[in-house]
Parts: C-alpha cells; sequence; structure tokens
C-alpha cells in the first residue's frame, strides 16, 4: 500500500502592483511571478482575483516540479525625466 506523503502549507508574500484600466477598474500584477495579472472592476475584486491567480500560478509550478519563488526585499520609487516634445 502507497502512503501519500502530506504536502506542508507554506506562506509565501508577493508585491502586487494595481493601476488604473484605461477601460475602467484595476489590473493587478505580481512582478516576481511573470505572466501573473489578473484585472477587477474594483480594487478589492482585483485584490480577490490576484490572490487567486498567485494560488493557481503556484500549484502549476508545483505540479510541473519547477521552484517556487520567493521574493527578496522589493524597493519602488518614482523619477522624474524631462522630454522634449513637438508643440
Amino acid at each position: 500500500m502507497k502512503v501519500m506523503a502530506r504536502k506542508r502549507a507554506r506562506e509565501l508574500s508577493y508585491s502586487v502592483f494595481y493601476e488604473h484600466a484605461p477601460e475602467g477598474g484595476f489590473v493587478a500584477s505580481v512582478p516576481a511571478l511573470p505572466g501573473c495579472h489578473t484585472q477587477g472592476e474594483t480594487l478589492e475584486e482585483a485584490e480577490r482575483n490576484v490572490k487567486e491567480a498567485i494560488g493557481l500560478y503556484l500549484e502549476s509550478l508545483a505540479a510541473h516540479g519547477e521552484p517556487i519563488p520567493e521574493e527578496g526585499q522589493s524597493l519602488q520609487g518614482r523619477v522624474t525625466v524631462a522630454v522634449a516634445v513637438p508643440g
């Protein structure tokens, strides 16, 4: 009789960026997980959706024997640049 090993649950945290979508609502993306993005009509819906998207993304990696990325320290900034535009 084959006994299946129990999978241990880990809590992982990822940075998520939310942007207003031009057509309305919000787009959420996870830089540490390439291609992991979703949207929602409200910020709350986008957050629920991105949590689900992250979970499915990580489950897919695990099912395919791929390593689960752990995000390191994340920094965000804003820069201002001067651009000459015809006018």
